[in-house]
């Protein structure tokens, strides 16, 4: 790296990042909300054997079924959805100034996403988070900045007719699961008498146990998992890198349509100035009252719709057994925007209100310090709960486990502010872009 050169502060004519007078407030609260919630959907793949909800799923007298359903109706997906969003209009804030100016910015923010993407790599396979999104995000961004310039209402008028991708790309998904689990099920009835199972139903038999290793492990499978991830770290790696691998590559397809489509309307609301706060108060009250009132009996409904219908495996697979295509599948990405759009108006209300302000700063201090704040999420958790660590997988109830969330929240929330009171960007954002420039960009503040 002996060509990394040292970014000056006088050089107008090279491209260089956002300057922090141009830092867009409101983009960082909502990206400090987003990442603080993605940690509550983040930490029962941490923390939590396989399976983990069939203890309560069913029974509405258990206190974990209630802050499971709270999550699930009100964050899940949400905290994703916002993420993406603004994502989107981060490629906006990456290039808009720099185009411009007449500058060229396709190969500069290649590389930017392929770093990113290696950086996805290092927290997978290194870190070990097999629900590393920074890998994905790097490779669908680069998708969706060839959309960048397209006028904004045709990318929200994209957004049902993706929405319906999402879903046909959801259905694939579900339909090879469900043709593997009747062959396998035809198999089981056909050798019920004893007989040695012939090659085709040894590779049906196969198959199915391929699927119950990825997606629905055994209870002896779940017992030798929770033994794995008790580890060192060697034995948790072989299990995570497996893991991680298989949606990196031969699941990832399933996986592009939704971040794309949310990327895609970030742009279009940050050009509209939505996620700017440039709407008026009026503006976004409709826009949370058309989004709860449609967006909640959405979720709702598909809430009530799993309670009934799949309570536990064995009912899953009664219900996969009959039904070729399940239709209220469809209510999940429509009731997402709805939710996360509503979402959006509420905390765009809350800083035009200029309450909490204290809070929103440190927010936005997280916010910006977005990746640095996802990766120690990836290493507190990973030391807490790991084998190699304090060796907690496994030990707590649902609802314990959230007692981790808000501790890491606490400590992100007061160093946050604290670090960049002294340098520009979190040590990750330093990195990311001087890797981005190829030149060392100035770190500690001066003033």
């Amino acid at each position: 790296m002996e060509n990394l050169q040292v970014a000056l502060p006088d050089q107008p004519d090279t491209l260089a990042p956002v300057s922090q007078s141009d830092r867009i407030s409101t983009i960082d609260i909502l990206r400090g909300v987003a990442l603080l919630g993605i940690l509550l959907m983040n930490i029962p793949m941490f923390s939590m054997p396989d399976r983990y909800t069939e203890a309560f799923r069913s029974n509405p007298e258990d206190f974990n079924f209630w802050v499971r359903a709270v999550i699930l109706v009100v964050f899940e997906g949400k905290m994703r959805a916002l993420f993406s969003m603004i994502f989107g209009a981060g490629i906006l804030l990456c290039t808009t100034k720099k185009e411009a100016a007449g500058k060229s910015t396709a190969f500069l923010f290649y590389r930017r996403m392929g770093w990113l993407v290696l950086f996805g790599l290092a927290d997978a396979h290194l870190l070990l988070w097999e629900g590393d999104i920074l890998y994905a995000y790097g490779i669908i961004g680069m998708l969706a900045f060839l959309f960048r310039r397209i006028k904004p209402v045709y990318r929200a008028l994209g957004i049902p007719l993706v929405a319906l991708m999402d879903f046909g790309m959801s259905h694939a998904f579900y339909s090879d699961l469900r043709a593997k689990r009747m062959d396998y099920v035809k198999v089981q009835n056909e050798i019920k008498t004893g007989q040695k199972p012939n090659p085709e139903q040894q590779k049906i038999l196969a198959q199915w146990r391929e699927v119950e290793l990825d997606f629905v492990p055994n209870e002896q499978d779940i017992k030798d998992n929770i033994k794995k991830m008790k580890s060192d770290y060697g034995t948790v790696a072989q299990k995570i890198r497996k893991d991680s691998w298989n949606w990196q590559t031969k699941y990832f397809l399933y996986g592009i349509a939704d971040p794309l489509a949310l990327m895609l309307l970030g742009i279009a609301l940050f050009k509209w100035g939505f996620l700017t706060n440039k709407w008026s108060a009026r503006k976004y009250r409709l826009t949370m009252l058309i989004g709860y009132g449609i967006g909640l009996p959405l979720v709702l409904y598909d809430f009530y719709y799993g309670f009934v219908n799949m309570p536990n495996l064995a009912a899953s697979f009664r219900h996969m057994e009959t039904h070729p295509v399940v239709w209220v599948n469809i209510i999940y990405p429509f009731q997402r925007i709805l939710l996360v759009m509503a979402h959006t108006a509420a905390i765009m209300l809350i800083i035009q209100s200029g309450v909490i302000q204290q809070i929103l700063n440190r927010i936005a201090a997280v916010g910006q310090m977005a990746l640095t704040n996802y990766v120690m999420h990836t290493i507190i958790c990973t030391l807490f709960f790991f084998g190699y660590g304090l060796n907690y997988y496994a030990t707590f109830q649902y609802y314990q486990i959230f007692y981790v969330v808000f501790a890491i929240w606490i400590v992100q929330l007061v160093l946050s502010p604290v670090w960049l009171k002294h340098f520009y960007f979190g040590p990750l954002e330093w990195l990311w872009r001087s890797l981005t420039y190829w030149k060392i960009q100035p770190m500690r503040r001066r003033d």
